[in-house]
Formats: C-alpha cells, sequence, structure tokens
C-alpha cells in the first residue's frame, strides 16, 4: 500500500479518535476516564492489525511491540500521546502515535532485518488536565514517578490512587511500567509543531533541536487598599500599578533575550471598582531554548520588578512553583531523522527548538530522544481548528521509516 493511503488512514482514524470525547460539543479525553479505556481499545486494535503484539502497561500507556531479528532485543520507542485538553485539536500526540502504528505497519514484513524491536507507545497522560502533573505515562515509563502523585485529586475531589483502582489498574504495580535503560535503544517522537516556523518557511517538516524546560513563578505585589476617590495619586501603594509595569516589562525582556516569557494569570484584591488594589496575584511563565538564556531573562526580569516596586512603596513576594529543565535531542537521532527528512525532497531540513513540553522530556531520563515536527496550519494548537495536511503527514510517515532503518543501519 502506498504511503498516500497510509496517511490517508492516518487522517480518518483521527477523525475517528476525536468522536472519543467527554464533550457534547468539542474533544476531551482525560487519564483514567472511560474515554482513556476506549481510546487504548481502540489503538490496541489498530496495533494488533499493524502486526503487534499488544499490551496496556501498569501505568495505563497503551502499548505494541514488532519483534526483531530475534526476540528480547531491545526496543527503539516511537511514542506520543492519546489524552488531550479541553475543546483539543484531533492531532497533538493523536498524529504522533498514528505514525508511529502505520511505521511499524510497513517495518512488519521486513522485521526480520532489524537488529532491535520497535514499540509503539500511546502514552495515557502528557496533558495534566484530570490531575494537573503533566506527562503521567512517560514519567512512569521512564521510572520517574513521584509518589506524591496519589494523592492529587481532580475536580470531583478523586484522588489518583482511587482513580487507578476504579480504571482497573494497581497503584502498587506502578514501578512495572518503567524500562531500564539497557532495554531501549532511543526513542522517537513525531508531533505537530504548535507554532508558525515551519509553515512560515514553507517546510512540511522539522527537525527538534531541544525542548525547552520552564520555570513558572507566582508573584505578588503588596501595596495598600484605600478609597479610590479620597487617596490623592501620592498617597496610593497601587499594587495593579505595579503588576501592570510588569507585565510590560515581562514582555519587553521576553522579546529582547529571545525568550517565551508569559503573564497567563493575573487577581487583584480586594477587586472592588471604588479601592486602589492592595494586592495582585500574577504568574509568569519562562520557556528558552537553553537554561542559561531562561534563567538570565529572569535575573533580568526580577531585577525590573524589584526596582520598579521600591520605587512606587510596593513589596515583591516571588515563589518559584515549577522549574524543569531544557532536554537536547540525541545528536544521533537528530541526524539519523536527517536523513529520513532529505529522502522527502528536503537536504537541509530546518531545525527548530520546541516551546512547548512533550513526553520526549521524561523519557530523556531513561534514553536518548530524537523529535520530528510536522507543520501546522497557522501554528494554531489546543483548539478545534487544529489541522495538518494530508500531504505532510504522508512525509511524515516516509521520514519516519527511514529514520528506523537508518538507525538500524547504525546500530
Amino acid at each position: 500500500m502506498t504511503r498516500e493511503a497510509d496517511a490517508a488512514r492516518i487522517m480518518a482514524r483521527c477523525d475517528e479518535l476525536a468522536a472519543i470525547t467527554a464533550m457534547p460539543e468539542g474533544i476531551l479525553r482525560a487519564y483514567l476516564t472511560e474515554e482513556h479505556r476506549r481510546h487504548n481499545a481502540l489503538a490496541a486494535s489498530w496495533m494488533a492489525e499493524a502486526g503487534l503484539e499488544v499490551w496496556q502497561d501498569a501505568a495505563g500507556n497503551q502499548c505494541g511491540r514488532l519483534e526483531g531479528a530475534r526476540p528480547g532485543l531491545p526496543a527503539l520507542v516511537i511514542a506520543s500521546h492519546l489524552d488531550t485538553v479541553p475543546d483539543a485539536g484531533r492531532y497533538d500526540g493523536i498524529l504522533g502515535v498514528l505514525l508511529g502504528i502505520e511505521t511499524a505497519r510497513r517495518l512488519a514484513p521486513h522485521a526480520k532485518e532489524l537488529p532491535f524491536a520497535v514499540e509503539i507507545v500511546a502514552f495515557a497522560d502528557e496533558e495534566g488536565t484530570r490531575f494537573g502533573a503533566t506527562l503521567l505515562g512517560s514519567r512512569a515509563m521512564a521510572g520517574t514517578w513521584d509518589p506524591a502523585w496519589w494523592e492529587a485529586t481532580d475536580a470531583e475531589g478523586i484522588t489518583m490512587a482511587q482513580a487507578f483502582w476504579d480504571f482497573g489498574l494497581d497503584p502498587e504495580k506502578i514501578h512495572d511500567a518503567a524500562r531500564a535503560p539497557e532495554d531501549l535503544v532511543g526513542y522517537l517522537e513525531a508531533h505537530i509543531e504548535q507554532g508558525p516556523y515551519l509553515e512560515a518557511e514553507g517546510r512540511p517538516l522539522g527537525l527538534v533541536s531541544a525542548i525547552a524546560g520552564a520555570r513558572r513563578f507566582k508573584l505578588n505585589i503588596l501595596g495598600e487598599a484605600r478609597h479610590a476617590g479620597g487617596t490623592p495619586y501620592e498617597r496610593r501603594r497601587d499594587a495593579l500599578i505595579g503588576a501592570a509595569q510588569a507585565v510590560l516589562d515581562v514582555e519587553r525582556i521576553g522579546r529582547d533575550r529571545g525568550v517565551i516569557a508569559t503573564v497567563g494569570q493575573l487577581e487583584a484584591h480586594p477587586g472592588a471598582v471604588n479601592v486602589v488594589p492592595g494586592e495582585v496575584e500574577f504568574s509568569l511563565d519562562l520557556r528558552a531554548e537553553s537554561d542559561t538564556l531562561r534563567d538570565s531573562a529572569w535575573d533580568e526580569i526580577h531585577a525590573a520588578l524589584s526596582s520598579f516596586c521600591a520605587q512606587r512603596r510596593l513589596e515583591l513576594i516571588v515563589e518559584e512553583i515549577h522549574s524543569a529543565p531544557t532536554v537536547s535531542c540525541s545528536p544521533n537521532l537528530k541526524q539519523a531523522l536527517a536523513v529520513g527528512v532529505a529522502e522527502t525532497g528536503d537536504p537541509a531540513p530546518m531545525t527548530l527548538y520546541s516551546r512547548a513540553g512533550h513526553d520526549a522530556m521524561a523519557m530523556a531520563a531513561v534514553t536518548e530522544i530524537g523529535m520530528l515536527f510536522t507543520r501546522c496550519e497557522d501554528g494554531i494548537s489546543h483548539h478545534p481548528e487544529e489541522n495538518v495536511l494530508e500531504a505532510d503527514v504522508a512525509l511524515a510517515l516516509q521520514a519516519l521509516e527511514r529514520t528506523v532503518w537508518t538507525v538500524a543501519a547504525e546500530h
């Protein structure tokens, strides 16, 4: 069967998965829910049809394995996720899983020529929609599961431990999902770019150099709440003025330094129309291609905010609530992917770093990683208008298949 026909099947299956949703309008598939059960069953049927041995692991990830020259060899893993954010698009994560299945289907007749096994994994939770913690499926496989997550609760107050039992999984067996480094050859993930850069350059595919690590902060600016009518400007300690300047400084420094700096939440207190705000809480999310660049941007932002607050007789309180290091892709796997992309007609593939997080970040703890990006229309993602071209999917499939054979030749 041609790659074009395989790409058409992938697109049709993306539509089929989109029909599995907890929302009356829109797409939502969260961890350890009935939708999770249904999408795993569907993925398992497709994996089996492609000639893979299938199982669900101790974290609820759906797995399929194609043996190589002999049973029991270490595996090259091709994976992404099937869970979604609320009101999601139909390709984020899903496209990577289906590309993996189709790659395995194409490899199956020649599997005895491979010096390793190929495993396709549909991770159960990347987005963190239900319990807040992200990359749960891949962290379980990487052996970095945090026992503190068992007490995390969803919107109904159900703990993750209870959700495991309700789903038919045993929390005591979570470590059975972990893979040892010696059992893996490497990890490949195909994913929509979730940005506009490939489309702007007219490139269907791109290579990922690194996945940006993030630092997240909860910031409070304290002033003094007073009557808006009776307090002259010179006597005001307006916390919202400080926060407004902070938002402007964050964007200015982010632009100047080439980092992604975002204030996504802001709340003023006491929140009355006729009261000078005495306190403002806001968030800051920082990402960059390197930790050094990200951290130096934070130092400048912190200095700017501290200086302005001092001028306005305001107090700045900083709490760092999340920190994850930037993860670099393996030069070997990046080169193998470059060979794959070159076969599609692009001898000098565009290289870019991922501003968004991916399961590959977690898997880097246990094996080397490589990522392939497919352009998406207008860079839109996490939205119903998320879209890819069927022709690009065919090229991604071609590149991924060639990448596996390139890794095999060098193994």
